[in-house]
């Protein structure tokens, strides 16, 4: 099982970055995705989540209205969509898949990958 993000890096506040996850190594599109971020010091925490089919999406309050997940199950790759980024986005993103459904807690998670640095800095 590989699951491999991408699309990290450095912008200014109000800017905008897209990130991917890539996967193999199981059926992705019997699974829920999520993306979660730590920041330094602190706990892993739920960003979003989308549901297998896509037709269920979940946000934390702090990034509703700003970030977008989506997910190709054609190509076995989730995304997130980051726009309007703060300050207080700069974290290593990670995304994970699970096969319970509403989960927003890292134990709930089956798989995950290694993470991408968001950094968000003028």
């Amino acid at each position: 099982v590989q699951l491999q993000a991408s699309g990290g890096g450095l912008v200014q506040p109000g800017g905008s970055l897209r990130l991917s996850c890539a996967t193999s190594g199981f059926t992705f599109s019997h699974y829920d995705m999520g993306w979660f971020r730590q920041a330094p010091g602190k706990e892993r925490e739920f960003v979003t989540s989308i549901t297998w089919s896509g037709r269920s999406i979940d946000y934390a309050d702090s990034v509703k209205g700003r970030f977008t997940i989506s997910r190709d199950n054609a190509k076995n790759t989730v995304y997130l969509q980051m726009n309007s980024l703060k300050f207080e986005d700069t974290a290593v993103y990670y995304c994970a898949a699970t096969f319970r459904a509403l989960a927003t807690r890292p134990l709930e998670y089956d798989y995950w990958g290694q993470g991408t640095l968001v950094t968000v800095s003028s």
